[in-house]
């Protein structure tokens, strides 16, 4: 789980056209985790380098340990998180240039938040944004169940819990079969 993570910056509509809240968001690419998550006023690389910082320490990541990716965007590139990087052994890997600089695990945990029923159309406040991606990165970690991830929740699978929860499923699973098993088109 903690062996490559993808990190990008998003906007949030503020309360007036033209004015933006900045969503940073670290995921761990193998559960889908989101390990860190900040919301700011403003994008910049000191901004990104404390959010690095602290969710490093947060998952106990050792030197060596971590790649983390990036596209090319200004504050991935920058030389106060290339030197962060540096200092806690992480390497570092970005986009190739001239080349789409999206990355689909970011960009569907993007477009999850944002065609979610409730996301509002523009936040009234950066207390406001904060308030629904703490709820939202709560459901999104701990109940959301993932396609990509045999619809276990991205939790279950980080911190190494989904076997458990596919031998609970297979056992549920057999007990119906044995008790009902008409209703099983294909049989064992």
């Amino acid at each position: 789980p903690n062996q490559v993570w993808w990190w990008d910056i998003t906007k949030l509509h503020g309360p007036a056209k033209w004015t933006y809240c900045h969503l940073y968001v670290i995921l761990a690419i193998y559960s889908r985790y989101a390990v860190g998550w900040m919301v700011a006023t403003r994008e910049s690389a000191a901004r990104a380098e404390k959010l690095i910082a602290a969710t490093a320490a947060k998952q106990g990541i050792s030197r060596g340990q971590l790649t983390i990716h990036a596209d090319r965007g200004s504050s991935m590139t920058s030389k106060p998180v290339a030197l962060l990087l540096a200092d806690l052994g992480v390497t570092q890997s970005h986009s190739r240039p001239h080349v789409s600089n999206d990355n689909p695990h970011s960009e569907a945990q993007f477009k999850t938040l944002k065609y979610r029923p409730g996301f509002p159309r523009r936040f009234d406040s950066i207390e406001a944004a904060r308030a629904h991606c703490q709820d939202f990165f709560s459901w999104y970690n701990d109940v959301h169940r993932h396609s990509g991830l045999g619809l276990h929740t991205a939790a279950d699978v980080h911190y190494g819990r989904a076997a458990a929860v596919q031998a609970g499923r297979a056992r549920v699973l057999t007990a119906a079969y044995l008790a009902h098993p008409e209703r099983f088109v294909r049989a064992k």
